[in-house]
């Protein structure tokens, strides 16, 4: 019996380096457009300027001692705005403005910066806002309340299968890709390094909630469908590749 699935193998095989042929770059083709321009019928939430909050922990040695996947959090705690800022600068956030050659630098890895992750919230207790999905735009560090109520709330964790931690947290991390953004250089090869990025964003993610005691937990297992259809996505230019739930621990988690 093989001891690897014949799908995966397929992807490898189509994916390897020798498989590229000339990506749409090398073809002239103009670069996407890196930054989601805001929606002007959604309202917007500035955030507040994260170079200001210093998080109560910062020994970076005890953070990643620290650090693990946590499936309990307090119902009875919100984050603050604040918060939830520094969360979205250390993940998606940007770190310098835009570049002339339409690239942004970010507070993580991206292969060849092309950063192709839009951040996606369900916002269950987070102060000042209003429960609901939103919609992370980093160059303006604002939030677009996409839909409000929590009964926007529930096709987004129906696509996560209920799972208990996704109920109980303060906010829902949705990364849907485009994947364009990253196939425009490296073709086919993209399909690797998205998740990668994914990766990299997650470990982030982990690090700046455990430095304000939050706990995260990261989700592989979603109803692929059923995001698309929550998150309006075609499934083949955007689709979502990763979702973490965060809330406050609990003293015994």
């Amino acid at each position: 019996m093989a001891r690897y699935e014949t799908a995966g193998d397929a992807f490898q095989q189509a994916s390897a380096n020798a498989q590229m042929g000339l990506s749409p770059d090398k073809l002239g083709e103009e670069a996407p457009h890196y930054l989601t321009d805001p929606d002007p019928s959604l309202e917007q939430t500035r955030l507040p300027d994260s170079e200001l909050f210093a998080p109560p922990l910062n020994n970076f040695l005890g953070l990643a001692k620290n650090r693990r996947s946590h499936r309990r959090y307090d119902t009875a705690s919100w984050l603050s705005l604040t918060e939830l800022g520094y969360l979205l600068t250390l993940t998606q956030g940007l770190r310098e403005p835009a570049e002339p050659q339409n690239l942004t630098r970010r507070f993580v890895p991206s292969a060849g910066s092309r950063h192709p992750f839009e951040t996606w919230l369900a916002i269950q207790r987070v102060e000042g806002l209003e429960a609901g999905i939103y919609h992370y735009l980093p160059a303006q560090h604002a939030l677009e309340a996409w839909k409000l109520g929590p009964e926007a709330l529930q096709p987004a964790h129906a696509a996560t299968y209920n799972q208990k931690h996704v109920l109980s947290s303060a906010v829902t991390f949705y990364w849907i890709a485009e994947i364009y953004r990253t196939s425009w250089r490296y073709g086919v090869r993209a399909y690797r390094y998205i998740y990668l990025d994914a990766g990299h964003i997650c470990q982030n993610l982990y690090l700046a909630a455990e430095s304000i005691d939050c706990g995260v937990c990261a989700i592989a297992s979603f109803d692929d469908e059923l995001t698309n259809e929550v998150f309006a996505l075609d499934g083949k230019e955007r689709f979502t590749a990763y979702i973490a739930s965060v809330g406050r621990k609990l003293p015994q988690a």
